[in-house]
């Protein structure tokens, strides 16, 4: 069977199925093809289920500190059953969400593997997809104008490190855990590494994180990291950096996993219950047809311009698998860019320094924009406003003043650099600066924004304000 489209989206993730609708919008014939489920990685083992564990956490904590608002209970049970249970209602309610969108667009959906194929009596340019089934039924061959390749990503492995699913982890599996263990060691410091230190830790499993940089989160600010590991350390987060495994050593039994971990001229054993490996993702584009094309791979990711088009004018590529900033959101932008440019309106293109990241560990972290450090290394004059979120009431209202909000600001200028945040509900917060950096805004404007009181969204004006010392309550 032979079908003719304007664009076929290969895979259905947040990155996919965002530029579907849009495609849809502006007109076009659409077609995605998925081989796994609608909303790919980030609705079924990233983003959402992720965050329902953190909220999980994030109130079995607070109810074990109940007692500092004056409500105090006998005994307090987690049922890790059943916070699966809620997690995979959260991801089922949505994947239903996800579906009556696209058939509501009138998208067409095809669940199985597709395959880009070459020059063919199907078109003279690469680009018909072929799509495979698993049942063996006949493939079905879609000719498209354009293709958008939205595949995603995989967790990353180590060489010599097998997973193995129960003792040795991907996050993906661990997001499928029937219990919680005793300990986990977790490889990798980076932003999935920490969110699942977190909650671990809130959880009341012993974390032990091992990272080969200097320190953990090593795109943030200094000070962010700073407050981050003080306060997963005060809640009994063991650090290990500047630290080398050996995988080779690597040990597993019925009860206990252990490696061995060099710091310079020092060598240790650390084990635990669980190990869970965290050091990045790769790019899901086995397989898929590239060597068809002239799309050109570096470093295991696709190649693109600044409005994602491949060497292949009429193939794009968007989301996790041209690398960048892996973030859901940023897929989903990539894709209306990509689309709108299909459609020749023009699109904006997207500034990385515009574009807010978020950690959801406790405490939270948001930022947008350049760091200190690397604001000074693009040779910035620069000046810094950082406030507490001590004194803000709202922070104490809610029981939780740990945290502060940093702006940086080009002295020249006066346009704001950057913004960081971190403390409770920030990333909610992060989205105003945001706005800031696509407006080219300046701390004195979001100092003359009237914040409403109490909210923490007064730390971001107090900060404003520390720019040129003229915080009121700090």
């Amino acid at each position: 069977m032979t079908k003719e489209y304007d664009l076929v989206i290969l895979g259905g993730g947040t990155g996919g199925y965002v530029a579907a609708i849009r495609a849809e919008q502006l007109g076009m014939k659409v077609a995605v093809v998925e081989k796994e489920k609608l909303g790919g990685t980030c609705l079924h083992n990233g983003c959402i289920p992720t965050k329902a564990l953190l909220r999980t956490a994030e109130l079995y904590r607070e109810m074990k500190n109940s007692k500092m608002f004056g409500i105090e209970t006998e005994k307090i049970i987690l049922h890790f059953s059943e916070v699966q249970k809620r997690k995979n209602k959260v991801i089922n309610t949505l994947h239903q969400g996800v579906k009556s969108l696209l058939k509501k667009a009138k998208i067409d959906v095809y669940h199985g593997f597709g395959r880009i194929m070459g020059p063919s009596i199907f078109s003279p340019i690469p680009g018909t997809i072929s799509i495979e089934y698993e049942n063996g039924d006949e493939n079905t061959m879609l000719v498209p104008k354009n293709v958008l390749i939205a595949t995603g990503s995989k967790p990353r492995s180590i060489s010599d490190i097998s997973f193995d699913g129960d003792k040795v982890l991907h996050s993906d599996q661990a997001l499928k855990l029937d219990k919680l263990p005793a300990s986990m060691m977790i490889i990798g410091g980076g932003v999935i590494g920490i969110e699942w230190a977190s909650l671990l830790q809130d959880l009341g499993v012993q974390v032990t994180v091992i990272e080969s940089n200097e320190t953990i989160l090593a795109n943030e600010d200094s000070d962010i990291r700073k407050e981050v590991i003080s306060s997963l350390e005060k809640r009994g987060v063991s650090f290990i950096t500047n630290a080398q495994i050996d995988p080779q050593k690597l040990k597993v039994n019925d009860s206990t996993v252990s490696i061995h971990v060099k710091q310079g001229v020092t060598e240790f054993k650390v084990e635990a219950e669980k190990l869970l490996v965290s050091v990045g993702r790769d790019a899901n584009i086995n397989e898929i047809g590239l060597n068809n094309t002239s799309i050109e791979v570096r470093n295991g990711f696709i190649e693109t311009n600044d409005v994602y088009q491949t060497k292949e004018s009429h193939i794009y590529a968007i989301g996790d698998c041209i690398g960048g900033m892996q973030l859901a959101h940023v897929a989903s932008g990539e894709g209306i860019v990509a689309v709108e440019h299909m459609a020749g309106t023009n699109p904006t293109t997207l500034n990385p320094l515009h574009i807010p990241t978020c950690i959801y560990s406790y405490p939270e972290v948001g930022r947008v924009g350049l760091t200190e450090r690397s604001a000074i290394d693009k040779g910035y004059s620069i000046k810094v406003g950082k406030f507490p979120f001590q004194g803000i009431g709202k922070a104490h209202v809610n029981g939780d003043p740990t945290g502060f909000v940093k702006v940086i600001v080009d002295r020249q200028t006066e346009d704001i650099l950057g913004v960081h945040m971190v403390g409770a509900h920030v990333t909610d917060m992060i989205s105003e600066a945001g706005l800031a950096k696509v407006l080219d805004g300046t701390a004195w404007e979001i100092s003359k924004t009237v914040h409403p009181h109490p909210s923490l969204s007064e730390g971001f004006y107090e900060a404003s304000l520390a720019v040129e010392q003229l915080q009121i309550h700090g």
